[in-house]
């Protein structure tokens, strides 16, 4: 194994436990298939009763999800947990106290998009000889470098081509680069975003006062085209409930935060010190914010806005949720290898909501599909082995997730919306049932993928935006 190799996949041979480099450790790949077996067989010799039991099972974990999202909502609303810097204490700060911070850029088959990127890199307000901004190019994507190469940047904008390796994801990319970072803090821009020029200032003040145990600065992350169609705007309103409502709620209860791909700042000293990211992860991000919650650090989320392109159609969406989905599956499988151990870093609150936030974010939409079966059949032919699955002390709990369920998660949309600043996507909201639809057959697809092709990294299209002049104008605040 090269030297390099070992450098861009250093999370596999420093913490190979916490590493997606294996679906499963020995003890899962030992225990999953007699688990399996064991339904399997009480599925065919006593089919009501265990049935029953799976039923009981999911049911549960509707019950749990239901009131714990009542209890982030909660606290969402009554203390608010972003770190807040004003433009003029942002501005106020003498270049020379600046850390210096370095910038990573992955683009991958981006060159309808490199130049705005660029340009959104050079409007960043942050003294140029404090800034280290890295484009990171694949060395055979020669449209994109030759793109990027045609729209001059400035000097302290370096294009840093990523040597061909397997696996080809951003995680790895991120790695290459940090061996030649400058910064103290270290931050990931994707190629279609559009930060807040002062962001990098705000994060450096907020470092500067917080505690010393916070190492990771969360920003908020919304869309410049969310207006497009029917798809952005669902996309919007989740972006703001997340980044708005459950991410600052987590953070103020000292749970672990999953970190969004994007605009998260690092203390560049601790990131080399756990390994960096997980080249085999397809949602790094969501695996380092845990990662980090387990070595005892702690993250906030900065009132500071990125905005990205909403993925406007629907094959491109199911690409990028399909991801999202197999990648918060692989988190799962790979925290769970060892559950005391994960109980003990974690603590019991941790813990639970660690199986809540990751864990059930996919599990959820995959199993809803049988439910709204079971409740069709039902509504169509009222079958008698239909009741039998719901006695009265399961139906009625099953009934109250369904109702006050689905309304509190509609409910806690428009709260998200009115706090991320889209009161306007009332319409989308009410609609959102499809969405769910569109969810599960995302989830389906990345629970296939995910014994198939566990490392593959599905891309998403940029450059399918059409924001209006309005929403254009959000992108520079």
């Amino acid at each position: 194994m090269s030297l390099e190799t070992r450098r861009t996949k250093r999370l596999s041979y420093l913490a190979p436990d916490l590493a997606a480099t294996r679906l499963l450790n020995r003890g899962q790949s030992r225990a999953f298939p007699i688990l399996l077996l064991i339904i399997v067989v009480a599925v065919l010799v006593a089919s009501r009763q265990a049935l029953l039991v799976l039923n009981a099972l999911a049911t549960a974990l509707y019950v749990i999800a239901f009131l714990y999202g009542l209890y982030l909502v909660r606290q969402a609303l009554s203390e608010p947990a972003t770190v807040s810097v004003g433009d003029a204490l942002a501005r106020a700060l003498v270049d020379s106290d600046l850390p210096v911070c370095t910038v990573l850029v992955p683009a991958y088959r981006e060159p309808e998009v490199i130049g705005r990127l660029i340009r959104a890199m050079e409007a960043l307000e942050y003294p140029v000889d404090r800034l280290d901004i890295k484009i990171l190019l694949e060395e055979d994507d020669r449209a994109t470098i030759e793109a990027a190469r045609l729209s001059h940047p400035q000097p302290h904008i370096q294009l840093l081509e990523i040597p061909l390796g397997l696996p080809r994801t951003k995680p790895r990319a991120c790695n290459y680069a940090l061996r030649f970072a400058r910064g103290d803090i270290v931050t990931i821009f994707d190629a279609e975003d559009r930060p807040d020029p002062l962001q990098l200032r705000r994060a450096a003040a907020a470092f500067m006062r917080l505690d010393r145990s916070v190492v990771c600065l969360q920003a908020k992350l919304s869309y410049y085209n969310a207006r497009q169609n029917l798809i952005t705007r669902w996309l919007t309103v989740e972006y703001a409930s997340w980044f708005s409502m459950l991410l600052p709620a987590l953070a103020a209860k000292g749970l672990p935060v999953p970190l969004g791909g994007t605009s998260m700042y690092l203390k560049r000293n601790v990131l080399n010190a756990i390994g960096g990211w997980d080249a085999f992860n397809v949602t790094e991000d969501a695996d380092l914010g845990i990662r980090l919650h387990r070595l005892g650090y702690r993250t906030a989320v900065l009132n500071s806005t990125t905005y990205e392109e909403a993925t406007s159609d629907f094959v491109n969406w199911i690409k990028q949720r399909s991801r999202w989905y197999k990648g918060y599956m692989q988190t799962w499988l790979v925290h769970t290898r060892h559950p005391r151990r994960l109980w003990h870093e974690l603590g019991p609150r941790g813990f639970i909501s660690f199986q809540l936030t990751v864990g059930a974010t996919p599990l959820v939409p995959l199993i809803n599909p049988l439910f709204w079966m079971l409740t069709l059949l039902w509504s169509v032919g009222h079958f008698p082995f239909i009741a039998g699955l719901f006695p009265p002390w399961l139906y009625y709990p099953g009934m109250i997730c369904m109702v006050l369920g689905n309304f509190a998660i509609i409910y806690a949309n428009i709260l998200g919306a009115r706090l991320g600043g889209y009161p306007d996507l009332l319409g989308a909201i009410l609609l959102a049932p499809i969405y769910w639809v569109m969810m599960s057959i995302a989830a389906l697809k990345a629970a296939a993928q995910l014994v198939r092709l566990p490392n593959f990294w599905e891309k998403t299209t940029h450059g399918l935006d059409q924001p209006s002049p309005a929403e254009g104008s959000l992108a520079v605040e």
